[in-house]
């Protein structure tokens, strides 16, 4: 590359390379946490780590709490107590005018939104004067005794509380001094009883005017109907029209069976004047008929008739027809039949008379039916509208006297007080050492209690918004990675020195843990044969070239052949660890101008190894991706038997990525408190999708005054006092 061009970027597009160094790295966030949950002493070891927020913020809201109630004015409330009745006291059992009745809830809460109204307020207010209105004003002197502020004050000091179930009403008043507080109250029930009674009489008034002007109104129309119904009878001639409606109706009933009498003789006379005619027709005897030979002298000349025929049929018997007493006989006969046939001439003449006679009388009867009739129709025609005006005229006198009774009634209740509520208790002033306010206890029990509350919320809220990786919670449940080892925190010291800690001495409780790594790492196959194994990390300062050389004397110290390579070629750290030099190593031997015989630096400690980078590369991508640094890892797993590999960050560029292949295994470091967790797991995500096994994670600096918050089961207060114990016993002292 030409100087002065600048390198372009390389690796997995999840980091950058930045020349050389990690100036500028910012760790970023991917992905979702894993579904783990914490658990109940998870909150606990929260809470725990906190407790001086917890403290801090409890000891801040009780104070203000106490100085708050210290310094608070005290308020006294006093109460008075309203029945309000379900209806209007009956004196007269007459309805009244304005329905005051509570039938609901809802008509319970009308008239407690009346108590609350600015009419009643107003009127409170108006009678709040002199050395009322001084006392009422005196904690307020600062503010201007007008109107609208003593309004103001009373409306945000009153209180109105229905008991419930009931229909009984408290109104409570709550002002600085006691007596101004039971006054106040006290006016608020006496003008609400006054205010009902003002509605009640004002609109009664206007019922009974309204009722008079009703009634003058009614009373017109009634009398303008009378002269109407008057005229009407003078124009129509119907002064008695009710007689002659009667008259005229007996005397249609009578005529009617008149005409009825007179139908029933004309029919008969019909009929027998029609047999009469049908037997003539015929040439039948008249005497046949019933009605003639029922004629005394018809009858009397029928008999002699019949006599003298059988004279002549017992004179036949004798003599012959020329014999006189024969002709004498037979002249007799013939002149008893000349009277028999004039006298049934005589009834049939005086039938058919009869018959005429008749039918002029029915006739007649008709004609007189018909001009009852018509005076009958003429006399309906008139009582229709007489009848129309008369019923008019008897509903607008029965609603004029049920006005005018009504309004009796309404003056004379409008004259009777009542009342819709009455006073069950007065207001009377507190007592002296009882205000209401400051309520001592409450304000204390809010503090306490408060400021508990407010104290554990702080402390979630600060782990909340912490999101750095510092439990075993945040290793396995967020990052992914099983824990296999703590390291804790190191006193101050040399980068040397702590690079090499496990043999110098510097800290027994550092050794004991990287010993405890290298038996977790022994446990399972998997670690337990890996050969080739990488050290990384989320962010720099993590620790892992701490971890990597620690780690590889302590597979040294145990016997194994150990080489420890520093592929960092970016910022290049082994070297410093082990004090050597750094002139030749990984670059020039990927490069072909060195072998690793060339580069390696033995027995830099017993049974170790070291291969340092050989400098910074501009390139380090294209190195660690050249066949010759996958010959150099080929070539040292035939040499040792641990091959432990120092690599760049994870997050900052991706050279690790470009190795994992290469290896059998990989150890992720993190240091505690430090690093945010979802760098963590989203690095932590690249070595696992790498299909390269990854044996877990390594904390670094744990601080020994808190472990017991997060790793009470890896560090508990006796562990740590038996190291205590020993430092201070055999300080120096080394297990061989």
């Amino acid at each position: 590359m030409a100087p002065g061009e600048k390198e372009p970027r390389v690796g997995t597009g999840y980091g950058y390379n930045y020349g050389g160094n990690y100036a500028g790295y910012a760790a970023v966030g991917y992905g979702e946490g894993a579904s783990a949950q914490r658990t109940f002493q998870d909150y606990i070891l929260i809470l725990r780590e906190r407790i001086w927020y917890i403290l801090v913020v409890f000891l801040v809201v009780l104070a203000s709490a106490i100085v708050y109630t210290a310094s608070e004015q005290r308020i006294f409330q006093s109460s008075a107590t309203v029945q309000i009745f379900r209806r209007d006291p009956t004196i007269m059992q007459v309805q009244q005018m304005m329905d005051n009745d509570i039938r609901s809830a809802e008509d319970l809460n009308t008239q407690i939104k009346v108590i609350e109204s600015g009419t009643i307020i107003t009127r409170v207010v108006q009678r709040i004067a002199g050395d009322d209105l001084r006392d009422f004003l005196a904690p307020y002197a600062k503010a201007a005794p007008d109107s609208t502020f003593v309004a103001e004050i009373v409306a945000r000091n009153r209180k109105v509380i229905p008991q419930r179930l009931t229909l009984v009403v408290n109104i409570a008043y709550q002002h600085p001094d006691r007596f101004v507080a039971a006054k106040v109250a006290n006016l608020f029930v006496d003008e609400y009883l006054n205010h009902n009674e003002r509605l009640r009489s004002t609109f009664q008034s206007r019922a009974v005017e309204q009722l008079q002007n009703t009634v003058d109104d009614q009373r017109k129309k009634v009398d303008a109907l009378a002269r109407k119904l008057q005229k009407y009878k003078e124009d129509n001639k119907a002064v008695s029209l009710e007689q002659r409606k009667d008259i005229v109706t007996e005397s249609l009933r009578a005529i009617n069976l008149e005409v009825q009498r007179a139908q029933i003789t004309l029919e008969t006379a019909e009929i027998r004047l029609n047999q009469i005619k049908e037997h003539r027709q015929k040439g039948a005897e008249l005497t046949g008929l019933q009605f003639i030979a029922a004629q005394p002298n018809i009858a009397l000349l029928a008999q002699q008739l019949a006599v003298q025929k059988i004279a002549i049929a017992k004179l036949s018997e004798r003599y012959r027809d020329k014999w006189p007493a024969m002709i004498e006989a037979r002249n007799a006969v013939a002149q008893t039949q000349r009277e028999l046939d004039a006298a049934v001439g005589s009834v049939c003449n005086q039938i058919e008379a009869d018959y005429q006679s008749t039918r002029q009388n029915y006739d007649q009867r008709l004609r007189e039916l018909d001009k009852i009739k018509a005076e009958s129709l003429e006399l309906d025609r008139a009582a229709v509208e007489y009848n129309q005006i008369d019923r008019e005229y008897k509903t607008q006198d029965q609603i004029l006297q049920n006005t005018v009774a009504r309004a009796r009634e309404t003056s004379m209740t409008s004259n009777i007080e009542t009342q819709s509520a009455r006073v069950v208790d007065h207001a009377s002033p507190s007592p002296e050492n009882k205000p209401i306010s400051p309520n001592v206890m409450l304000n204390l029990g809010l503090g306490i209690f408060g400021g508990l509350g407010l104290g554990f919320a702080f402390a979630f809220f600060v782990a909340f918004i912490d999101d750095r990786v510092k439990s075993s919670f945040d290793i396995e449940g967020v990052v992914g990675l099983p824990l296999i080892g703590i390291i804790p925190q190191i006193k101050r010291m040399d980068q040397a020195d702590k690079a090499q800690i496990v043999i110098n001495n510097g800290d027994r409780q550092v050794a004991e843990a990287f010993l405890t790594l290298h038996s977790s790492l022994r446990l399972k196959d998997e670690s337990k044969n890996a050969k080739c194994i990488l050290i990384t990390s989320t962010i720099p300062g993590e620790g892992k070239s701490f971890t990597t050389t620690n780690l590889a004397l302590t597979f040294a110290s145990h016997g194994e052949k150990v080489v420890v390579i520093d592929c960092d070629l970016r910022k290049p750290n082994i070297h410093k660890s082990f004090r050597v030099e750094n002139t030749r190593g990984v670059i020039d031997v990927c490069a072909g101008k060195a072998t690793i015989d060339e580069v390696v630096l033995r027995n830099v400690q017993p049974n170790l190894d070291v291969i340092p980078a050989g400098g910074r590369a501009k390139n380090p991508t294209q190195i660690l991706n050249s066949k010759g640094f996958e010959q150099l890892l080929a070539d040292l797993r035939k040499s040792y038997d641990r091959v432990f590999i120092d690599t760049p960050p994870l997050a900052a560029v991706s050279d690790a990525l470009i190795i994992l292949p290469l290896v059998d295994g990989s150890i992720f470091t993190i240091f505690f408190n430090k690093v945010r967790r979802k760098a963590a797991q989203f690095s932590a995500r690249k070595l696992l999708e790498a299909n390269v096994p990854n044996f877990g994670a390594v904390l670094n600096g744990l601080n020994l005054a808190v472990s017991g918050y997060y790793y009470a089961q890896y560090y508990d207060k006796s562990y740590k006092d038996y190291y205590i114990t020993m430092a201070k016993g055999d300080s120096g002292d080394m297990e061989k």
